[in-house]
């Protein structure tokens, strides 16, 4: 399916008037027929504009997935509606690597929180009994 409104240098909103000044431009008979028939007429022009939508809808999400034509279809009436690449990471790959640095956070939060744990009880502990150690000692020093 060929993009018309592509081809003729339109908006898919473009008015009846700029339709047909657009197609009484066009060099080539093959696409303002086309045109003439498709656009020219309302129902017609309804029609292709619901096919026309979900065709463009279609185009994106492929170039959001990062799919394009093969080489052979470059520059065909085909590949109207493709659009280059989309490299921009996709809303579910970020929230993958979202999660994945939390999961990772959380495993090493884990291996370290054992002797980090020991080491933070043994070191309580030498204070608790250095501070009462202290406490006596200066507490049996005045008695």
């Amino acid at each position: 399916m060929r993009d018309l409104y592509q081809r003729l240098a339109l908006t898919p909103d473009a008015s009846d008037q700029d339709i047909e000044n657009a197609v009484a431009h066009c060099p080539n008979s093959a696409l303002r027929q086309d045109a003439e028939t498709v656009l020219g007429v309302a129902e017609h022009r309804d029609a292709y504009n619901k096919l026309h939508k979900t065709v463009s809808d279609i185009g994106q999400l492929r170039a959001r997935l990062g799919l394009t034509h093969g080489a052979h279809w470059q520059g065909n009436v085909a590949n109207d509606f493709s659009l280059p690449p989309d490299n921009a990471i996709s809303r579910h790959d970020e929230l993958i690597d979202r999660v994945s640095l939390a999961v990772s956070l959380y495993n090493r939060w884990r291996r370290f929180k054992g002797p980090w744990l020991l080491i933070t009880l043994f070191t309580l502990g030498v204070g608790i009994g250095l501070a009462l150690g202290l406490t006596l000692g200066l507490g049996l020093g005045m008695g």
